[in-house]
């Protein structure tokens, strides 16, 4: 017991050192220009989308109340990884305490669990709408959307307070160099020295709880999607079904089939550049891709961003006033 809480506050006093994406200057230099423009591409994008749906009526419409939570969600998502990524590539390597270590475990377990839980509640609302059109202003109501809303960030944080207290009860009493741009949960269990079969049991439990169930929840929206459009008479109404929920199932399988990858095989994987090439793709590149995924295969946001950014573009046929009585009677409800 002694020798365990020694170790527990050695690791604790000395901290961990991550290695980074590139020990070559050259190539530092070159990446850190590319992922700085990539994470301030990346919070212009979704502070434009946020603020779209929260002045425009016409998005006041259950699919932009996800995807304006999505977005926030993408904003915190990219600030806690981007910081040390930057850090590392400007002075590797990149020194961070022990408990900011946790703490960036902490934020970053919470906002993946929530993510996977908002593209499950993002792809049931398009099933409803697909599949049981006259029930969607029940079924998707204000009051349910809040419901999904609050419970995928209640359940990334639940989630992420179990697994972080596990592995901040590890003792680390090696060097604690991590072959990683940020904390994560692989590269910390390969640094401990003590025993992690219940940390590793626990992982496994909440990955199969939100991982796994919110990844059934999008499959058997999007099968029973896919047999109602196979039934649609028209090919102009199966282009249209599919057209709604086409810029979703691209941004839900590259971050799905990325995060699968990762962590799906056993808890003491070795770091190597294929995990944090696979990292940068769910932490930096989907993030900074989906607005643009989502603005350019939707018609809605696009008009509304071309009405935004063109406001003297106005129909010269209605005066103002019928113009916004157009605008209230498309919108449809609120939130």
């Amino acid at each position: 017991m002694e020798r365990s809480l020694e170790l527990a506050n050695r690791s604790s006093s000395h901290g961990f050192i991550l290695l980074g994406l590139s020990t070559r200057l050259g190539i530092r230099d070159i990446l850190f220009a590319i992922f700085l423009a990539l994470y301030l591409l990346t919070l212009l994008e979704n502070t434009v989308i946020v603020s779209l749906i929260c002045s425009q009526s016409e998005l006041h419409k259950p699919m932009y109340f996800f995807l304006g939570n999505l977005s926030c969600l993408e904003m915190c998502y990219v600030s806690v990884t981007m910081p040390t990524l930057l850090e590392g590539l400007s002075s590797s390597p990149c020194r961070m305490s022990f408990s900011a270590c946790i703490a960036q475990l902490f934020l970053f377990i919470s906002l993946i669990g929530t993510k996977c839980t908002l593209l499950a509640s993002m792809a049931y609302d398009r099933y409803v709408a697909i599949c049981l059109p006259l029930h969607y202003p029940l079924l998707m109501r204000p009051q349910v959307c809040r419901g999904l809303a609050l419970s995928s960030w209640l359940g990334g944080l639940l989630v992420s307070v179990v697994k972080t207290s596990c592995i901040a009860s590890l003792s680390y009493c090696g060097p604690n160099v991590l072959n990683h741009f940020f904390c994560d949960v692989s590269p910390l269990l390969n640094l401990s020295c003590t025993h992690v079969a219940l940390t590793e049991l626990v992982d496994f439990i909440s990955a199969v709880g939100i991982f796994c169930g919110s990844l059934l929840v999008a499959l058997a929206s999007y099968a029973a999607i896919g047999m109602a459009v196979l039934r649609m008479p028209s090919a102009a109404a199966r282009r249209k079904a599919l057209s709604t929920c086409a810029s979703h199932l691209v941004v839900m399988g590259v971050f799905y089939a990325a995060v699968l990858f990762m962590y799906s095989r056993p808890g003491r994987v070795e770091s190597s550049d294929l995990n944090k090439v696979l990292s940068v793709v769910y932490t930096v590149v989907t993030p900074a891709c989906s607005p643009i995924v989502y603005c350019l295969r939707n018609r809605a946001v696009r008009t509304v961003m071309q009405r935004v950014l063109r406001p003297r573009l106005v129909s010269p046929e209605l005066p103002p006033a019928a113009q916004w009585k157009r605008q209230v009677k498309s919108a449809g409800g609120g939130f």
